[in-house]
């Protein structure tokens, strides 16, 4: 590793891998979303969100997305000059979700004012195995390889552990839910992860965006398990947003809901970021849906039963 090294992170994943490395020193700059390990919170921030969604309902904050999307807008605004002031010597970011960091063609143009020019490196993961290899390119370029392979070693014999103690055992049946409103199912690497943890999940989209889903298919499905985990929100707050769902007709049908099976959990920690946490993210799921053999050890906080 380079004393020279001056790492700007522009998404909270790659912030949490660049600490999961060992490398919080070199990390010169980060997004305003970063905010894991904690002490990431005291570094510059050069990019913040082009809106203020603090104060808006989940729908609003859906349409404000998909209309700006749709115009060509940027969720996004990067500090082109404290970027220059902090003069990074590599920049790491993603092309993968317009609403999770900056786009390639923005920093792209911000390259051209940068000098040194610095190296990017691109994360656009679409399953686990694609996080890992970020994973371990984020390891070579940094001269950390060694360290990155011993995590990655750990997390392969976590998911392991996982798929072996469920693989007798019946699959549930489980809707991971990415949004409330309106309804989005689970997208890129939930469902495999939902797979490992002896889960099914049909409506969910394998390797590619999660999408809009209508309600009237969540019924019909009729999952045994509801995972609510909404993108960008913790525990309590998911919690809080299922009180929108007990409105909507056939809740209470559902057998999720008749069976005490709903669950908030923390989708940003463990299951939106592409990140090393994803894996925690697979025993918490394993956990929901089989917990005599599957044991959660992991913060209480990660996941709660939503009283019905």
């Amino acid at each position: 590793m380079s004393s020279a090294l001056r790492i700007a992170s522009f998404l909270p994943s790659a912030t949490e891998m660049i600490c999961e490395l060992g490398l919080y020193d070199d990390l010169v700059a980060v997004s305003h979303e970063c905010n894991f390990p904690v002490e990431v919170k005291g570094k510059p921030v050069v990019v913040k969100s082009a809106a203020n969604y603090s104060a808006m309902t989940l729908e609003e904050i859906d349409r404000t997305v998909s209309e700006r999307v749709s115009q060509g807008k940027s969720l996004y605004i990067l500090d082109e000059k404290s970027l220059q002031n902090l003069a990074p010597t590599l920049i790491v970011s993603q092309d993968l979700c317009k609403l999770c960091a900056v786009s390639g063609n923005e920093v792209t143009q911000v390259l051209g004012s940068l000098k040194p020019k610095p190296e990017i490196l691109w994360q656009t993961p679409h399953s686990l195995e694609d996080v890992f290899s970020d994973f371990l390119a984020l390891g070579e370029k940094t001269g950390t390889r060694e360290r990155a392979q011993a995590r990655l070693w750990d997390a392969r014999r976590r998911i392991e552990k996982v798929r072996a103690a469920t693989a007798a055992l019946p699959k549930v049946r489980a809707f991971f839910m990415e949004w409330v409103d309106p309804v989005y199912c689970g997208g890129h690497w939930i469902p495999e992860m939902i797979g490992w943890a002896g889960g099914t999940d049909p409506i969910a989209r394998p390797g590619v965006d999660s999408v809009r889903t209508a309600w009237e298919d969540v019924t019909a499905y009729n999952p045994d398990v509801l995972v609510v985990a909404p993108c960008g929100f913790d525990t309590q707050e998911a919690a809080r947003q299922v009180e929108l769902l007990k409105t909507r007709p056939g809740w209470r049908n559902l057998s999720a809901v008749q069976n005490n099976r709903v669950f908030a959990v923390a989708a940003n920690a463990y299951f939106a970021r592409p990140g090393m946490r994803l894996v925690d993210g697979v025993e918490i799921l394993a956990h929901l849906f089989h917990p005599e053999s599957c044991p959660w050890d992991g913060l209480a906080d990660a996941f709660v039963r939503v009283p019905l």
